[in-house]
C-alpha cells in the first residue's frame, strides 16, 4: 500500500479548553496573535505546549475584532492590511524567539482567510506582508484559491489547506458557517472526507459533485466542541489508511 504523508494543523490559543489534548494528534499549531483572540501569556503557554509535542509553530493573525471572533469582514487599505498582518506576526515572532524557536507558517484567521481566498488583491497584500518579514515562512491558504496563487506568484512558500470539519461549495470555497450543514460534527464523516481529500485529491461539495483539492495540510478547528475527540479519530483513521503525520 502506498504511504501518504500529510500535515494536520489546528487553530489554538483562542481560549478553548482542548489545546493540550489536541497536541498529540496534530503537526502544526496556528496560534492566535491577540487580535481576534489570545494574549501574550496564552501565546507563551501554547508555544510551550507545541515545543513539547514537536509541533510546528505558526501565527494566526485576524481582524482586531474579538467581539465577532474575527469572523466579520472589514474593509482595509493595503497599508492597513499590511500593518494588521505584520504587527501580529512580529508579536508572535518575538515570543517564539524567546523560547529559541522560529515561526514555520502564517495562516490568516476567519474572515481575513476567506477574503484572501476570494480576492487576488487581498491575497497578494497578505503574501507580500509575510514575505517582507521573513521569506522563509510558509503561508497556509485554502487549496487552489487566490491565497495560494498569489503566494506562488511572488515566490513565497505556501501550503494548500483543506478542512476536516467544514463542507464545501462547488467552487471550492467553504460553505459559510451560517448555513445549516456548514460544519461537520460527526467524526466518522470527517474521517471519510479527510481520507478522500488526501488519497483521491477531491472532496464532495454540497451539490454532491466531487471537486478537486490538494490536501497538503488539514485543518481541525480547536474551538469546535469535542475538537480533541475529532482529532483523535482522524489521527487513528489516517494511520489505518497508511497516512503518516508530518511532525517536526
Amino acid at each position: 500500500m502506498e504511504k501518504y504523508w500529510v500535515d494536520i494543523n489546528c487553530d489554538l490559543g483562542e481560549g478553548f479548553p482542548d489545546d493540550a489534548l489536541l497536541m498529540p494528534y496534530i503537526s502544526s499549531a496556528n496560534i492566535a496573535c491577540g487580535a481576534h483572540a489570545g494574549s501574550d501569556s496564552v501565546m507563551q503557554q501554547t508555544i510551550q505546549l507545541a515545543i513539547a509535542a514537536g509541533v510546528k509553530i505558526g501565527a494566526h493573525p485576524g481582524f482586531n475584532d474579538p467581539e465577532n471572533f474575527g469572523r466579520k469582514e472589514q474593509q482595509c487599505s493595503d497599508s492597513e492590511l499590511t500593518h494588521l498582518i505584520q504587527s501580529q506576526v512580529v508579536r508572535m515572532q518575538k515570543i517564539a524567539q524567546s523560547f529559541g524557536v522560529s515561526l514555520h507558517h502564517v495562516k490568516p484567521h476567519g474572515a481575513l482567510y476567506n477574503m484572501s481566498a476570494a480576492s487576488p488583491k487581498i491575497a497578494r497584500v497578505i503574501a507580500m506582508a509575510i514575505k517582507e518579514l521573513d521569506a522563509s515562512i510558509c503561508l497556509y491558504g485554502l487549496s487552489n484559491s487566490h491565497s495560494i496563487e498569489q503566494a506562488t506568484a511572488i515566490g513565497l512558500n505556501c501550503c494548500n489547506e483543506v478542512f476536516a470539519d467544514r463542507r464545501y461549495r462547488a467552487d471550492g470555497s467553504l460553505l459559510p458557517r451560517n448555513y445549516p450543514l456548514a460544519l461537520i460534527t460527526n467524526p466518522e464523516e470527517s474521517c471519510r472526507q479527510v481520507a478522500q481529500m488526501v488519497m483521491q485529491q477531491s472532496v464532495i461539495a454540497e451539490t454532491g459533485m466531487a471537486i478537486p483539492v490538494l490536501a497538503e495540510t488539514i485543518c481541525i478547528h480547536g474551538d469546535a466542541p469535542g475538537a480533541a475527540t475529532m482529532a483523535a479519530h482522524i489521527f487513528h483513521h489516517l494511520q489505518l489508511q497508511n497516512i503518516g503525520l508530518q511532525k517536526n
